[in-house]
């Protein structure tokens, strides 16, 4: 019963629920590094995106797999401005620094 005296709590939205249960954990950088790389393309866009692939987060790394050694140059130009877009996004202060990588093969 909802009445001036008696008020019924709303619920924790689920993402709220989901970060305190991340952090007493000690997950909560982890999943926020993980959400970057699924962001990855929205980040950078498509044409980056289609040369270079986010596929890992580790120890406040981001590991960006690249298609050959000029879009590695490309990126490592762009690391300032890449990692100011990522810090747009609230997950996005998990990630520290940019790690680039030869694929050895197209991007996927």
């Amino acid at each position: 019963m909802i009445n001036g005296k008696n008020k019924v709590k709303s619920p924790d939205n689920f993402s709220g629920v989901l970060g305190k249960i991340l952090r007493s954990f000690g997950l909560s950088e982890r999943y926020n590094g993980w959400t970057i790389v699924t962001k990855w393309p929205d980040i950078v866009g498509d044409e980056i995106a289609q040369k270079a692939k986010a596929i890992s987060f580790e120890d406040g790394c981001l590991i960006i797999a690249v298609e050959d050694d000029s879009w590695r140059q490309e990126l490592s130009m762009r690391n300032d401005e890449i990692l100011k877009k990522i810090k747009e996004y609230s997950s996005g202060q998990a990630v520290k620094k940019i790690r680039l990588i030869h694929s050895g093969k197209g991007i996927q």
